[in-house]
């Protein structure tokens, strides 16, 4: 099989990206996919999207990781997604597209900084010691005063495999707080099981969880990934998130044919 390619990045979080709208990617394939991801054996990426035509809206998103498997909500693949969409012709610079957890507005601003809207947040669980919310992906979020010299691989999959999330698992952010509005993150991811250099719903889920126990009073917030900063926006509304935007670059990398 030879197929067409696109690679995209967004701060780092790399995308096999493929327009399917002709519906010639098999998406049961999950093994094809994993080789698609392999760093040594593929093309390499943290995730492959697939881009769908839609009835109503501009586009269908469809998101895998790197382990073959589909996976909940990508932000900075959504970002990337839209960029795609405008290098097809799908779109010009304002896209409304589908994703596993719903709806999404987007708009492609200054210089290729793509602005993506997330889902509004309505719950969130306060621990001593740890935050948890879903941002469309569950995040485990707590503070690591050396985040810039600890295991976080050993850590992170020990979080995320322990009780209470097991099998399921959750995305785990680890925090350091630079000032009010601007906070240090790094992420082991679900489904790629190691550190990513960066997580759109992560640092998303980092900002409103850093409002949400007072360790900010700002509603725009800046957040130092290992691939770059990007920042998230948010309303507050009796203890809800709601206009949340998560901002940033969304880059082409290279075309191909594999």
């Amino acid at each position: 099989m030879r197929q067409t390619f696109y690679k995209y990045q967004g701060t780092g979080n790399d995308f096999v990206m493929i327009d399917n709208r002709l519906q010639t990617f098999n998406k049961k394939n999950t093994k094809l996919v994993k080789e698609l991801c392999d760093r040594r054996f593929g093309i390499g990426a943290d995730g492959l999207i697939l881009l769908e035509g839609h009835d109503t809206l501009d586009f269908k998103m469809v998101y895998y990781n790197s382990d073959g498997n589909e996976s909940s909500m990508c932000g900075n693949g959504g970002r990337c997604i839209v960029a795609f969409a405008k290098h097809l012709g799908v779109i010009s610079d304002k896209a409304v597209f589908e994703a596993t957890d719903g709806v999404h507005h987007a708009e492609i601003i200054d210089d290729g900084i793509v602005k993506l809207q997330m889902q509004n947040v309505y719950a969130i669980e306060k621990y001593p010691n740890h935050v948890f919310l879903n941002t469309g992906s569950p995040h485990h979020v707590q503070f690591e005063d050396k985040i810039e010299d600890f295991d976080l691989k050993k850590t992170g999959s020990r979080i995320r495999y322990g009780t209470p999330y097991n099998e399921t698992g959750s995305n785990v952010n680890f925090v350091k707080k630079i000032s009010d509005s601007l906070f240090r993150v790094r992420t082991y991811e679900r489904g790629v099981e190691d550190e990513t250099l960066s997580c759109g719903t992560g640092v998303t889920a980092v900002a409103i969880a850093m409002n949400a126990i007072g360790e900010t009073s700002k509603n725009k917030i800046t957040l130092e990934s290992e691939g770059g900063p990007l920042q998230v926006m948010f309303d507050v509304k009796d203890g809800s998130y709601e206009n949340v935007w998560l901002i940033g670059p969304a880059t082409f990398v290279f075309k191909g044919v594999i």
